[in-house]
């Protein structure tokens, strides 16, 4: 009999991804891994992941990709795991240190401030594995439950949370990472255990409050505003005009391509978006 391969999946290391992956590696013929988010783009670039739960700005990066639909990492407000932290009021900022984990995080930053009055701040890449506060920049971006803790450390800064300023300017909330599908996938026997994953995940959210707070030192009431309000992991029909909206701001700036359309993954015979 010929062997089935498992359906490789990628999701973050961060809290914020449980409550859309937990139970997937349970799934008959799934392997989940997890990575950040930037080394989760390379290996679906790769063909090394055939799913990840990664930067929404990878979608028009490349032709071919398509995306599952009504489930993602989403927030329509202030998202405490995505934070500019400031030395100095954000409309003094010059140079801006950028997390090297999230390119959709970096992206978005660019796109809020292209055109503030002033002009754009200078951009600094941070190498993989070093930490964005000691690149002496006036501004430095954290994505992930390190900006969760960074937020309430005792000496905490002052911070411009781009969620909070994207759903301000556009109505919109901001999908920071959907699952993204790579071209030549069929994930059509799958789909059925992604939403089993986002059922149970929605379940255990108090859950992932309680070992964010403890593993982060942080108050539990943080955590639990951050799962129960904060985020959104069913955006429902609006997540399309979400994504398409951050693609036509990132492409004005040359940061993704405008020409790109994916559709959404969905059962074998039902219409595709």
């Amino acid at each position: 009999m010929r062997q089935v391969r498992p359906l490789r999946v990628g999701s973050v290391p961060y809290l914020v991804g449980r409550p859309l992956d937990v139970g997937l590696e349970h799934e008959p013929g799934i392997e989940l891994v997890r990575e950040v988010p930037a080394r989760l783009v390379e290996l679906l670039r790769a063909g090394e992941l055939d799913v990840a739960l990664v930067s929404s700005i990878e979608l028009f990066r490349r032709p071919g990709y398509r995306y599952i639909p009504g489930m993602a990492v989403t927030g329509a407000g202030h998202v405490s795991s995505v934070q500019l932290f400031l030395r100095k009021p954000i409309a003094e900022v010059k140079t801006i240190a950028l997390d090297p984990a999230s390119r959709t995080a970096a992206t978005l930053i660019r796109v809020l401030l292209a055109e503030r009055a002033g002009g754009a701040p200078d951009f600094v890449e941070t190498p993989a594995g070093e930490d964005p506060r000691q690149a002496g920049t006036d501004a430095w971006l954290r994505i992930g439950d390190p900006a969760m803790r960074e937020t309430y450390e005792a000496q905490a800064h002052e911070s411009f949370n781009p969620s909070a300023e994207w759903t301000q300017r556009t109505g919109l909330p901001f999908v920071f990472a959907p699952w993204i599908v790579r071209e030549g996938v069929d994930v059509s026997d799958h789909l059925a255990a992604f939403a089993r994953s986002r059922e149970l995940g929605r379940r255990r959210l108090s859950e992932f409050a309680a070992r964010g707070a403890s593993e982060w030192k942080v108050p539990t009431r943080a955590y639990a505003n951050y799962f129960f309000e904060q985020l959104d992991y069913d955006p429902g029909e609006v997540m399309h005009r979400a994504l398409f909206a951050f693609r036509d701001h990132a492409a004005r700036l040359g940061l993704c391509e405008a020409d790109l359309a994916p559709e959404a993954a969905v059962e074998s015979g039902a219409p595709r978006a």
